[in-house]
This record gives C-alpha cells, sequence and structure tokens, in this order.
C-alpha cells in the first residue's frame, strides 16, 4: 500500500491522471470504505488545494457526513436538498459554477463559492457522494465529472 502521494504540477487533466493511479494504489487491497474515503479526500484536497472534499453517506433518506478534509460541514442532508441532496435525488453528477445562484444551496461555508457533487454505487443504488467545494467561482467542468466519476468507481460495487 501506498503512504503517500507525489503532487504533481500542470493542468487539471495532467493532474488528475497523476493522482488517480496513486488512489488506486492507495486503497488497493484496503476493504474498509470508510479508510478508503478518508484516504481520497486527503490526496485530493493535497492535490488541489480546493476549499472542501468529502464524503456524504446514504443513511435512509439523509445523507449523512463521512470522512472529509477543510472546514466544518453540515451533518445531515435531506434527500433533494442542496447540491449533494439533489445529486443523488438525481442520480446524477451536478456542477455548480456559482452555489449562490443553485436554488436550495445549502451554506455549509460561507467561503463556498463554486461546487461539484459525484454520486457513487452499490449494487446499482446511489450509496454516497463525493462533495467537492471551491473557494472560487467556475472551478469546476465536465473534465472534472469525468476524472472524479473515475475515482468513485475505484470504490464502487
Amino acid at each position: 500500500m501506498a503512504e503517500e502521494i507525489q503532487l504533481s504540477v500542470g493542468d487539471k487533466k495532467a493532474q488528475y491522471e497523476s493522482l488517480i493511479p496513486q488512489i488506486k494504489a492507495l486503497i488497493s487491497g484496503e476493504p474498509n470504505l470508510v479508510a478508503n474515503l478518508a484516504n481520497v479526500s486527503a490526496a485530493l484536497k493535497a492535490q488541489f488545494d480546493f476549499l472542501w472534499v468529502g464524503f456524504y453517506l446514504v443513511d435512509k433518506e439523509e445523507l449523512v457526513l463521512g470522512p472529509f478534509q477543510g472546514p466544518i460541514a453540515c451533518t445531515r442532508i435531506k434527500k433533494g436538498n442542496g447540491v449533494c441532496g439533489a445529486a443523488w435525488a438525481r442520480n446524477e453528477a451536478i456542477v455548480v459554477p456559482d452555489v449562490d445562484a443553485f436554488p436550495g444551496h445549502i451554506a455549509c461555508s460561507s467561503l463556498s463559492r463554486s461546487e461539484i457533487v459525484v454520486p457513487f454505487y452499490s449494487s446499482g443504488e446511489v450509496t454516497g457522494v463525493l462533495d467537492i467545494d471551491s473557494a472560487s467561482l467556475n472551478t469546476f467542468d465536465e473534465l472534472d465529472i469525468h476524472y472524479l466519476t473515475s475515482i468513485v468507481n475505484l470504490f464502487s460495487s
């Protein structure tokens, strides 16, 4: 098991392409989901220095805070509420260029300006979401959806 990652420089695509094999090595052979989510959060935060990187896990009709890196976060989010709850309800990744323009946005941190949420699955059902917040507007795009989906697929079943 790898116990550190090598941060890369370059454009966003190059950074993801360097990081993904390292994440794969980091979580390889570790069956514990919480441990893997914790390391993925740390790796993404270290590489990109996003404001907040973490996971919410489905618990009945709510998302419950899981492993994360960054400021204190909302603990529970109802299905359909905020960006995380909307991504869960829609069963799709959501990119929000300006969180203030997203109807029903939940402001866990007033520093958050843009956000991306990517669901992950077990047996075809959403079991959680990867949530990333940026302190800048327009941080995320289709490239992020592509690579972050690849990352969550490493531990989805």
